[in-house]
């Protein structure tokens, strides 16, 4: 993807992750569980999502050279966080469509400007879109370029922040084939001379498999599917 088209890919995702919440809150309560985050509920993850973009938003905003002084907000009450949650997504609109890509910005990786944040808060807020499409029981496509582009940043970004040390002594490649984006990407190149396996669907169900949001038996596998999962499962990033 390119720059230009990392904030209106944002937009697209808070808009259809405020639909669906209210959709799901209506049909399941804000006690609903999340299958994607097992751990949390619907009154959980539309406050994980409001929680980031406001401190993203803190970030553009002041410049912040590093993240101590951000205020942390006080949790609101179940009936007050859609409408939070969506004053939330519209400042980091705001503030992102107003700031230099190139400004440099505290961030937790090595690249420290707007840009990263513009990319990754367009890849937070996708997933945490099919979150909430999981509990509503209506998950959209992830179109290719974003779903690629998502493959792309989880291999460039979060596999180094997990692994800082390079792959474990026992990795394999496997190869990541996105049929919609007539791309092939690896995981753990040049570990082994072959791949353990090679997944092929989707671009977006990729993304979401690499992410734990769907399981190995959405894609096609050639090789070991259990070695496979192995790998991405060594991409710990809790």
């Amino acid at each position: 993807m390119e720059l230009d088209e990392y904030l209106p890919t944002l937009r697209r995702a808070n808009a259809r992750f405020a639909d669906a919440a209210a959709e799901a809150v209506l049909a399941s309560g804000w006690t609903a569980r999340v299958p994607g985050c097992p751990d949390w509920t619907l009154a959980d993850l539309v406050w994980h999502l409001g929680e980031v973009q406001r401190f993203w938003t803190w970030i553009v905003r002041t410049r912040a050279a590093d993240p101590s002084a951000y205020p942390e907000p006080t949790r609101r009450p179940d009936d007050e966080l859609l409408g939070w949650g969506a004053v939330q997504s519209a400042e980091l609109e705001a503030v992102l469509g107003g700031a230099d890509p190139r400004d440099r910005v505290w961030t937790w990786a090595a690249q420290k400007d707007v840009a990263f944040v513009l990319r990754r808060q367009a890849q937070e807020a996708t997933v945490h879109t099919v979150d909430v499409e999981q509990v509503l029981g209506d998950v959209r496509p992830i179109p290719a370029a974003v779903g690629l582009d998502g493959l792309d940043e989880w291999l460039e970004v979060m596999v180094p922040g997990a692994l800082p040390d390079g792959p474990p002594e026992d990795a394999h490649p496997v190869v990541l084939h996105a049929v919609d984006a007539d791309a092939e990407r690896t995981l753990f190149p040049g570990t082994r001379p072959f791949p353990i396996a090679v997944l092929t669907g989707n671009a977006g169900d990729l993304l979401l498999a690499v992410w734990r949001r769907l399981p190995m038996e959405v894609l096609t596998v050639d090789g070991d599917p259990v070695q496979a999962a192995a790998m991405i499962g060594a991409v710990n990033l809790e």
